[in-house]
C-alpha cells in the first residue's frame, strides 16, 4: 500500500522526461524510490519551511537523462552486480568500525576495487585533497580506512559528504543548511565513489535513527542509494534481538533491504549457544541470516597510553616511544600505599600494568623511575625482566604540581612512561573506565589485531549472495 501510495504521489512530481526515465528503472528500484519518496513526505520533510525545493532537487538528481540514474550501480550501467553495503549499529559502540575494518578487508580479496563511504559523520580530522589541492575535514573512520587499505582510487573530497560537528543540528533547524543540499552531497559523493569502484561499502553514524533531527539518518541514507544493510549488535540473545528489532522496524519504515546481522563481543563460553539460537531467531522471524558471531577480544578495548593522552588532553612527559602500549583496565592500579609495598606490587604485579598516584607523592614517583632504571639495564634484560608500567600522576590543576626537581628527573630517563594530569586521582580513575578506545590510524596494532580477529568469523559469500543484483 505504502508504494502504491508513494508512486501515485512521485509521478505527479515528474515532468515528461523524468517520468520516461523513471520507467527504464527495474521494479525493485522503483519502489526504493518511491518508498523513500513516501516517507519523506510523512515525516512532513517535502511540506517544511527548511525543504528548499526538495523534490525538485531529488528529482533532478536521480533521474537526469543525460546521465542515467545515480543511486544506484547495475550491469546495464557500468557491468557491475553488488548493490552496496551499508553497515550500521543498535547503538553507540558495539563494533561498527571493527565490522567495517573487516568486511572491507575480505571485500577487498574479492574485487579490484572497493569504494567507501561514511554518508554522515560526526568526529572530523584535517586531511589534504589531492582533487581539490588543499586541506579538508573528514570524518576520522574515513580516514582510517583510507590509508589503512590503500584506497587510492577515489579522493577524501568524495568519501565524507556530510559532517554534523556542534552546531550543526541548530543551523538545520534554523534553515541556514538545507535538506537539499545534503542529499546533493551524499548522491555526488556516492556517484564518484561508485563509479570509481566495483563494489562500495558504507559505515552509518550510531543507530539506524541517528541523524533524524536533520533528515540524513541511517536508514534514509541507506534507502536513497539502494544499499542493503548490515546489523551490528552486541553479543546476547534477548537484548540484542530487542536492540535489532528496533532498529529493524526503522529500516522497514523505509524500505531498506536487510543483508543480514552481525553479532559482536560474544563471550567465549556462550559462542555456540548464541551462535545457534541467534541464528534461528533471525531465520525464523526475519528471514535473514547471521552472517558474523565475534567472539570477545578484550585487547580491542584495552586503551593505549594514546588514549589517555585524548582523555587528558596532554602528552606524556617521556616515553613517548610507547604511545601505543595498551593496558587492561583490570590492571590499574590506584597508589595509596608505602614506597615499600609500591616497590613489592611493580615487582610481583604484571609488567604490564597501569599506576595513577597523586602529585604530591614524590616518593612513589622517584621510586617508579628508580624501578624502571634497575629493570631495564642490561643484566636485568637478560633475566627477561621486562618494565612495561606506566605511571600516570594527578594533582588538581592551580593547586598541586610536580616540583621542577622532580620533573627535571623524569625528563631525563630515556623511556619511563610518565604522564602528568590536572585532575584528582578519583576524576582521573573515572575517566579512564568510562572511556572506549576507538580506531587511530596511527595504532596500527590494534587495527591490524581486529581485522584478523573479526575478518575470519564472517561468511563473505551468504553476504555477496545476498546483496547481488538480481535485475
Amino acid at each position: 500500500e505504502k508504494i502504491q501510495r508513494g508512486n501515485q504521489l512521485f509521478k505527479k512530481s515528474l515532468n515528461h522526461t523524468e517520468m520516461v526515465t523513471f520507467y527504464k528503472i527495474d521494479v525493485a528500484v522503483q519502489n526504493r524510490i518511491t518508498s523513500f519518496f513516501f516517507s519523506s513526505i510523512m515525516n512532513g520533510i517535502r511540506n517544511s519551511k527548511y525543504s528548499n525545493g526538495m523534490n525538485t532537487r531529488i528529482s533532478r538528481k536521480l533521474f537526469s537523462s543525460s546521465s542515467g540514474p545515480r543511486h544506484v550501480k547495475n550491469k546495464e550501467n557500468n557491468g557491475h552486480d553488488q548493490r552496496p553495503i551499508f553497515v550500521a549499529a543498535t547503538k553507540q559502540h558495539v563494533g561498527k568500525t571493527s565490522t567495517s575494518l573487516a568486511l572491507l578487508s575480505g571485500l577487498q580479496k574479492r574485487f579490484d576495487k572497493v569504494g567507501f563511504i561514511k554518508p554522515v559523520g560526526q568526529q572530523h580530522v584535517t586531511v589534504y585533497s589531492k582533487l581539490l589541492g588543499k586541506e579538508i575535514k573528514v570524518d576520522k573512520d574515513v580516514c582510517l580506512m583510507r590509508e589503512r587499505f590503500h584506497l587510492d582510487h577515489i579522493d577524501y573530497e568524495h568519501m565524507s559528504p556530510v559532517i554534523i560537528p556542534q552546531g550543526y543540528t541548530k543551523k538545520y533547524i534554523e534553515g541556514q543548511i538545507t535538506h537539499g543540499d545534503q542529499l546533493d552531497k551524499i548522491l555526488q559523493s556516492y556517484k564518484h565513489v561508485s563509479e570509481a569502484s566495483d563494489v562500495t561499502l558504507m559505515e552509518g553514524t550510531g543507530h539506524c535513527a541517528v541523524g533524524s533531527i536533520v533528515g540524513v539518518n541511517n536508514a534514509q541514507v541507506a534507502a536513497m542509494l539502494g544499499a542493503d544493510v548490515v546489523l551490528v549488535a552486541n553479543g546476547g540473545l534477548g537484548s540484542a534481538f530487542d536492540e535489532l528489532e528496533l532498529n529493524r522496524v526503522i529500516c522497514q519504515h523505509y524500505g531498506v533491504n536487510i543483508a543480514g546481522v552481525v553479532i559482536n563481543k560474544v563471550l567465549p563460553e556462550k559462542y555456540q549457544q548464541t551462535k545457534h539460537y541467534m541464528s534461528k531467531v533471525l531465520q525464523d522471524t526475519w528471514g535473514v541470516p547471521l552472517l558474523g558471531c565475534i567472539p570477545d577480544r578484550p585487547f580491542l578495548g584495552c586503551p593505549a597510553l594514546m588514549d589517555l593522552e585524548t582523555i587528558f588532553g596532554t602528552k606524556l612527559i617521556n616515553g613517548e616511544k610507547h604511545r601505543f602500549r595498551h593496558y587492561n583496565m583490570t590492571d590499574i592500579n590506584l597508589v595509596t600505599t608505602s614506597l615499600t609495598r609500591f616497590l613489592e606490587n611493580l615487582r610481583n604485579k604484571p609488567s604490564r600494568t597501569l599506576y595513577v598516584c597523586h602529585v604530591t607523592r614524590d616518593d612513589l614517583i622517584l621510586g617508579f623511575m628508580a624501578e624502571y632504571q634497575r629493570r631495564t639495564s642490561m643484566k636485568s634484560q637478560q633475566e627477561g625482566s621486562m618494565f612495561e608500567a606506566a605511571l600516570l600522576v594527578c594533582g588538581r590543576g592551580g593547586k598541586y604540581e610536580l616540583s621542577e626537581e622532580v620533573k627535571d628527573m623524569i625528563m631525563g630517563m630515556d623511556g619511563a612512561p610518565v604522564l602528568l594530569v590536572e585532575y584528582s586521582t578519583h576524576q582521573a580513575m573515572q575517566k579512564i573506565h568510562a572511556y572506549t578506545p576507538k580506531f587511530n590510524i596511527d595504532d596500527e596494532h590494534r587495527v591490524n589485531t581486529a581485522v584478523e580477529h573479526y575478518e575470519p568469523f564472517i561468511n563473505f559469500d551468504e553476504l555477496l549472495a545476498r546483496t547481488k543484483r538480481t535485475d
